[in-house]
């Protein structure tokens, strides 16, 4: 886990805690159908990275940078989420 975990939970730990208890409570015992991680990461990326981007003024490089991954996984995760 890297550093930028380590810190006090914030609003968006407690969301994806709530949201995923609410998952469980709305599954009432029965096992889920998908992989919950996957799940997850697949509802919050796409916000992400939409969100940063309109941030960076549409750079793709300094949204690479601010999200701390290379500008070619951007690019991939840009065309994954079919995000312009």
């Amino acid at each position: 886990m890297s550093e930028d975990c380590n810190i006090n939970e914030n609003d968006i730990a407690k969301y994806v805690r709530r949201a995923v208890n609410d998952y469980f409570k709305d599954l009432d015992g029965e096992e889920p159908s998908v992989a919950i991680y996957n799940m997850v990461i697949c509802c919050v990326e796409k916000p992400l990275i939409e969100t940063v981007l309109f941030h960076a003024g549409g750079n793709q490089t300094r949204t690479a940078e601010l999200l701390g991954i290379n500008r070619n996984t951007l690019r991939k995760k840009m065309q994954d989420h079919q995000i312009k």
